[in-house]
């Protein structure tokens, strides 16, 4: 059986650190923040790694206010999945190398570089998690593809140069488009290229409108990751003001129950199983957290 670890997809939410009383000041440093999540869960995904790509001297930060044995997944930079990325958010040299007629855009994509500015976006973020993975604390780099992210033959070769892109980084792959699993013979062929390229699958939960099977597969034999997204149909497709709105969903024990056999058999082929809550709106994920980590009570779950 591997281990289990429980934990969120934020410790920084406003919503969180400003609406509910989890942390016990609302005037605590990030630092302290930090620390005192890590008291508490084994594991956090760090989010904020979407939106502004990390430096290797805030990794070496998490690095030092972690226990020895803590574990961080970090989400890729909105720009290496395809995602709108904001052009203030790119390295001022990157964004230079911007091509002139998307120079004056407000939101930035892959395409709109040069490729050798894309490559380097890539091997700078991948330099920037490196003090994760020298301790021993790197979990997994979350790739995240968007919903028009599709199961076509150019985004089948895209996951193959991330596997010649990062060749020895953990990376765990999330797809938001139902194509990849639309039919039998379509979820094996997506499947068997993650297990080709020793992508682990990212196991959803999430609202029954998103069309996103829970496929419970392991196509890495050192992880399988879960994210819970919660099952609010009406903000998913974007109606939520922000963010964590559309997360808003509190899951109940008896469905956090439903998810133990599938954990459990996860556990039984990959050496670690992440089990984050993705429901990050006010404490519903820190306590949803907490329910499911006495759900799988008696498996080989690591808390702190």
């Amino acid at each position: 059986m591997g281990r289990i670890l429980v934990g969120t997809c934020s410790w920084t939410d406003k919503t969180l650190t400003h609406d509910t009383d989890w942390y016990p000041k609302r005037s605590m440093s990030a630092a302290e923040r930090l620390k005192f999540y890590a008291s508490r869960f084994p594991i956090a995904e760090a989010d904020s790694t979407y939106y502004f790509p990390p430096s290797p001297e805030l990794t070496r930060g998490w690095v030092e206010r972690t226990p020895a044995t803590f574990t961080m997944d970090v989400k890729a930079y909105s720009l290496l999945t395809g995602h709108p990325t904001r052009p203030d958010s790119l390295w001022p040299d990157v964004r230079s190398a911007v091509k002139v007629e998307h120079a004056d855009k407000r939101s930035t994509y892959a395409s709109h570089l040069e490729p050798d500015a894309l490559e380097e976006a890539w091997a700078r973020f991948e330099h920037a998690v490196r003090p994760l993975q020298r301790a021993g604390k790197l979990g997994a780099v979350l790739l995240q593809y968007p919903e028009w992210f599709t199961a076509r033959g150019s985004n089948r070769e895209e996951l193959v140069a991330v596997r010649q892109r990062w060749p020895d980084l953990p990376v765990c792959v999330e797809f938001r488009s139902p194509t990849w699993f639309a039919t039998p013979e379509g979820r094996d062929k997506s499947l068997a290229a993650l297990r080709d390229l020793d992508l682990a699958l990212v196991v959803v939960d999430a609202p029954s409108v998103s069309r996103l099977p829970a496929v419970v597969d392991v196509t890495s034999p050192s992880l399988a990751v879960v994210r819970f997204h919660g099952r609010n149909d009406a903000t998913w497709k974007g109606t939520a003001t922000t963010a964590a709105e559309r997360f808003n969903y509190h899951y109940s024990r008896r469905e956090l129950s439903a998810w133990r056999p599938k954990i459990e058999a996860l556990a039984e082929r990959a050496a670690s199983v992440h089990a984050l809550m993705n429901n990050c709106y006010q404490d519903y994920g820190v306590r949803n957290a907490a329910d499911l980590a006495e759900v799988l009570e008696g498996l080989a779950v690591i808390s702190t």
